[in-house]
């Protein structure tokens, strides 16, 4: 392992590495900067490409590029040592290599993807239209450019027929999530994105590894959006849109608000407000949060959520306040009260956006507000159904005081003793959120065969292996461990039937049908 630390040490630059976190302006022999890890005026933090080292003289902070990374990015050395083992083109030792190839060709599948559906909206008579209408909504040139936005033809297969043209098989172009196969004729597809605007989705690195494309001239009961499926590479409970370029500001005001929206994003970026994501078209996971959380404490969350209903947004939050972030909710904005996308509120007036977000709700106020607003406070009934949504909050709550404070505030509006809220609350539960865990590992599809699938959930493994940590992590690690045994086990008894057809001796075949029935007696006991 210190063969290749070196190794990836003497490919890498330490200005083109911290040069691409932040602004460095030659003096002498060295660069200078304002730091990053403390506010400063004057510039005290220096690079020295000479020594291949960074130091700040204001804060003291300082050392090699892996102490950088691992800073400015908040995370572990491993992490830091596989993203610059990659930004080196240094194959760590542990890496799967027909699993790193087969990953590798989907990121250049997905890249060429990106340049293909870019060139569409800039050359093509129908991408122009799209552009406009993309101009229309106040999105400049220069972030249509900044995030890639393109246009996919309204055509069967004028994207996989170009990809194939690049040397690669149809069957590729479905594994990247870019083309459905067609039912019952393996290897014949037709593309997934047609007619569509396209908004490619990056992951940390700001490789592509996805897609939402939304329409662009209605036809019929047509989705507004449809994004990638799960592939090896997108995982849409793990990917947060935007963080790829957000991370640095997210982290400069420990502060991330979270949109709903691919276009809310840009928008926001692009009128100064960088510290802004989306969720990828799903609510918020405990993957997700294990993100944000390496960058920030305090969420602002833009988009809907029914406090008075199970919702997947209300677990999301849940499980939120557990991880320890301070959150706050922007309830309305716009006119009146008129609830309007950030986008829109931006091409208005970025200023209404920047009130909305200063004046956010806390998570506890909006629970009450919320409670409120949906039930008849002089009621038993009415104050019962406050109680189910505001008690369990509090109860999450790790602060006592906080606690008390909030007791004594659903005391005095629901017009009840402390006591007895104090008494509902003891009989509460003090348990954690579990996000929802899925049957098959996330970046396995059904539309894929068994030994497709085997490849995935093995990848999957040998990466969780490596990264896992939380304890989402071990259950999906033994949740993958399960359904890799499931398929082993059913190809095991598909062999056996073959063995016992083709077996002529009435004795063997005996024994090869014991042997079947005990290995479908253990499959049956893992399903």
């Amino acid at each position: 392992m210190d063969s290749q630390i070196e190794e990836i040490k003497n490919k890498l630059n330490v200005l083109d590495v911290v040069g691409s976190y932040m602004k460095l302006t030659k003096t002498g022999v060295n660069y200078r900067g304002a730091c990053p890890f403390h506010s400063e005026k004057s510039p005290s933090f220096f690079v020295s490409p000479t020594r291949q080292m960074w130091h700040c003289f204001g804060c003291g902070a300082g050392s090699s590029i892996f102490d950088f990374v691992m800073k400015i990015e908040g995370i572990e050395f491993i992490d830091a040592l596989r993203m610059l083992a990659a930004k080196a083109g240094v194959q760590l030792k542990r890496e799967n290599i027909q699993l790193r190839t087969e990953r590798q060709r989907l990121h250049e599948i997905c890249e060429l993807a990106t340049a293909f559906y870019q060139k569409q909206l800039e050359g093509s008579a129908v991408g122009k239209e799209a552009e406009a209408y993309l101009l229309k909504r106040g999105i400049t040139t220069e972030s249509l450019k900044k995030w890639r936005v393109g246009y996919s033809p309204d055509l069967w297969n004028s994207l996989s027929d170009f990809v194939v043209g690049k040397g690669y098989a149809r069957e590729e172009v479905i594994r990247a999530g870019l083309a459905i196969e067609k039912e019952g004729k393996t290897g014949d597809s037709y593309d997934r994105f047609r007619g569509r605007i396209m908004f490619p989705v990056f992951d940390l690195n700001g490789q592509v590894v996805g897609f939402g494309g939304r329409v662009f001239k209605q036809v019929g009961e047509t989705a507004k959006y449809i994004n990638t499926p799960q592939t090896l590479l997108y995982d849409k409970s793990g990917v947060i849109y935007g963080l790829n370029n957000a991370k640095l500001a997210v982290r400069k005001k420990n502060q991330c608000v979270v949109t709903e929206g691919y276009t809310d994003v840009i928008m926001c970026h692009q009128a100064g407000f960088e510290n802004t994501v989306a969720a990828s078209g799903t609510a918020l996971t405990s993957q997700h949060l294990n993100i944000l959380k390496r960058y920030c404490e305090n969420l602002v969350l833009a988009f809907d959520m029914d406090v008075a209903g199970d919702s997947a947004t209300k677990r999301g939050i849940n499980l939120a306040q557990e991880q320890g972030f301070n959150i706050k909710i922007i309830e309305s904005y716009g006119s009146g009260n008129e609830k309007s996308d950030p986008a829109d509120i931006i091409l208005k007036d970025p200023k209404i956006w920047e009130a909305a977000v200063s004046k956010a709700k806390s998570i506890m106020d909006y629970y009450v507000d919320s409670a409120f607003s949906h039930f008849e406070v002089t009621t038993p009934e009415g104050k019962k159904e406050i109680s189910k949504i505001v008690l369990p909050a509090i109860k999450r709550l790790a602060n006592k005081i906080e606690q008390s404070h909030w007791v004594q505030t659903l005391s005095e509006k629901l017009g009840i003793p402390e006591i007895a809220i104090e008494e509902e609350l003891a009989k509460i539960k003090d348990e954690k959120s579990v996000a929802p865990q899925q049957t098959v590992p996330p970046p396995v599809v059904n539309a894929i065969s068994d030994s497709q699938r085997k490849k995935l959930i093995e990848e999957r493994i040998l990466y969780l292996e490596l990264e896992g940590s939380t304890e989402d992590d071990k259950a999906e690690l033994a949740l993958c461990m399960l359904e890799l045994e499931k398929i082993e086990s059913k190809n095991r008894q598909q062999k056996m039937m073959k063995d016992i057809a083709g077996e002529k001796d009435e004795q063997k075949k005996q024994d090869l049908i014991k042997e079947f029935e005990k290995e479908a007696k253990k499959f049956h006991s893992i399903n």
